[in-house]
C-alpha cells in the first residue's frame, strides 16, 4: 500500500495533524509525519515533495495557517494529490485567511482542500485516493460510512421516541 504524508507548517498544527495521523493508522494505512514550512524550510519541503512518489508516497496532506502556502508549494513539486488543511490561527479571521489561500490556487497546480482543521476529512479522503486501487482499503471505507449511518439513526430512534408523541 502507498503511504501517506503528513507535512505541517509548524509544530503548533500537530494537535490538530494528530487527528489525520490517527484516522490513517485507525485504516491501516501506512504513513509519515513531518514539519515544513514552505517559507522557512523551501528547500526540505521541495527535496521532499520531489523524491516522495520514489518513496512510495501516494498522496500528500499539506497542513498551514494564515498565509497557507505549504500545500500550493508541495503541490507545485509533485503530481502526486495534494490534499490542504486550511488551519486556524489566533489572528485575523480564525482560519478563513488559510481556507481562501489554500482554495486559490493557479490553473496547473491542483489542491484538495478541506474544512479549516479538516484533519479527520483529509485523512479519509486521502484514503479514498487510495482506495481506488485496493479493495480492502475500499471495504473499510464502506464499514465505516455504515457505522457512521448507524450513529446517526440510533440517535434519530432516541429523538423521536422521546419527543414524538
Amino acid at each position: 500500500m502507498k503511504k501517506v504524508a503528513i507535512i505541517m507548517g509548524s509544530a503548533s498544527d500537530l494537535p490538530v495533524v494528530e487527528k489525520a495521523a490517527k484516522t490513517l493508522k485507525e485504516f491501516g494505512v501506512p504513513h509519515e509525519v513531518h514539519v515544513y514550512s514552505a517559507h522557512r524550510t523551501p528547500d526540505q519541503a521541495h527535496a521532499f515533495v520531489a523524491s516522495a512518489r520514489e518513496n512510495g508516497f501516494g498522496v500528500i496532506i499539506g497542513a498551514a495557517g494564515m498565509a497557507a502556502h505549504l500545500a500550493g508549494v508541495l503541490a507545485a513539486g509533485t503530481t502526486l494529490p495534494v490534499i490542504g488543511i486550511p488551519m486556524k490561527s489566533s489572528t485575523f479571521t480564525n482560519g478563513l485567511d488559510a481556507l481562501l489561500a489554500t482554495v486559490q490556487m493557479p490553473s496547473g497546480i491542483p489542491v484538495a482542500t478541506v474544512a479549516v482543521d479538516g484533519a479527520v476529512n483529509a485523512a479519509l479522503l486521502a484514503c479514498e485516493i487510495l482506495a481506488v486501487g485496493d479493495d480492502d482499503l475500499a471495504a473499510k471505507l464502506a464499514a465505516r460510512r455504515a457505522a457512521d449511518t448507524a450513529k446517526v439513526l440510533a440517535a434519530n430512534a432516541e429523538v423521536e421516541a422521546k419527543y414524538n408523541c
